[in-house]
């Protein structure tokens, strides 16, 4: 399980919220589905996951479900960037915001 001993960390700048909410949509819906809606992994979505704890959730984001497919993503995330996205998924997760040209 996590520590948080940093959970109180700034939380990503607008830039990199921006890569988070890309990187879910793509590397996580590629097993979740594109609209995170389940796949070879199970749905992302707010009612998917309303029973499921935001710190038993983060935990799966940083460190992944060993003996499933489910990788750690601690190699590219920080623990405040896991405990973001968690956020957003029981929120319902934001589309991902295209830059106008």
């Amino acid at each position: 399980m996590l520590l948080w001993g940093n959970a109180h960390a700034a939380p990503p700048d607008a830039a990199r919220e921006q890569a988070l909410v890309r990187m879910v949509r793509q590397d996580c819906g590629s097993c979740h589905g594109m609209r995170l809606t389940g796949g070879l992994g199970p749905a992302l979505t707010r009612e998917a996951l309303a029973d499921v704890p935001l710190e038993s959730l983060a935990a799966v984001i940083f460190h992944g479900r060993p003996g499933t497919p489910m990788p750690p993503w601690r190699a590219m995330l920080s623990e405040p960037e896991a405990r973001w996205i968690a956020q957003r998924l029981l929120q319902g997760f934001p589309e991902e915001m295209v830059k106008a040209p």
